[in-house]
């Protein structure tokens, strides 16, 4: 009975120890403080800093505006709370660019091939959707300045039912070589195999809006890099 006490115990010790370090491997993007380490692209919708939480506000007339990471990223696991507003469509861009000439891009769909040319200066890639519309298609992939959805959540009614309007929601979004998986508040939502883009910045959007004073919220923004 003691060694089996004496098993159990290390077992449980262990598998804390593991947690602890698994919990060391992600580190923060946002110091809670500053925008140190991000640059505004897109549009001009304002970005501020707040009790620990990044603050974007749409102003009319704008485009598309993004907050990006300094910072590209391939493969990793990032997750990150938000708090949408109930009106205002808005996003977390990952493996993302914007280049100062345009770019083509090709791709295959049931056998033809389609192109687009991406302008200079347009923020484009995968984007992981915050949807506070009824639809509720927040966790899916939609391609920003590119193919449009990818992967929405038409048949996931677990992850729709999973978003919370008005409230804090956690996206843990998992992007490891030709695949990127998203989780609404543990659900899991997305599942794409696509190999399109493997490296980019990441972006908070806030999305082209008819009106100013909208706010989406985020907080707890942080990121483990994978081989």
């Amino acid at each position: 009975m003691m060694r089996l006490t004496c098993l159990v115990l290390g077992v449980l010790v262990f598998g804390a120890s593991s947690a602890v370090v698994a919990a060391d491997d992600f580190k923060p993007l946002f110091d809670g403080e500053t925008l140190d380490g991000w640059v505004q692209k897109g549009g001009e919708a304002e970005y501020r800093v707040e009790d620990g939480q990044i603050i974007g506000t749409s102003k009319k007339g704008t485009p598309n505006s993004f907050l990006t990471t300094a910072k590209d990223y391939d493969n990793f696991e990032l997750i990150l709370e938000f708090l949408p507003d109930e009106t205002l469509n808005s996003g977390v861009q990952i493996r993302s660019n914007m280049y100062d000439e345009p770019k083509t891009y090709t791709w295959t769909v049931d056998g033809k091939e389609k192109s687009t040319t991406v302008k200079e200066g347009r923020v484009h890639g995968y984007q992981v959707e915050i949807d506070p519309s009824p639809r509720a298609w927040t966790g899916g992939i939609y391609d920003e300045g590119r193919r449009g959805w990818l992967n929405n959540l038409a048949n996931n009614e677990a992850a729709r039912k999973a978003f919370k309007p008005g409230e804090w929601n956690e996206f843990r979004i998992v992007a490891n070589g030709d695949s990127i998986k998203t989780f609404l508040n543990g659900v899991p939502a997305a599942d794409l195999k696509d190999d399109m883009t493997g490296e980019g910045f990441i972006a908070l959007q806030v999305h082209s809006f008819k009106e100013d004073g909208h706010e989406i919220r985020w907080r707890n923004i942080r990121i483990r890099e994978l081989p």
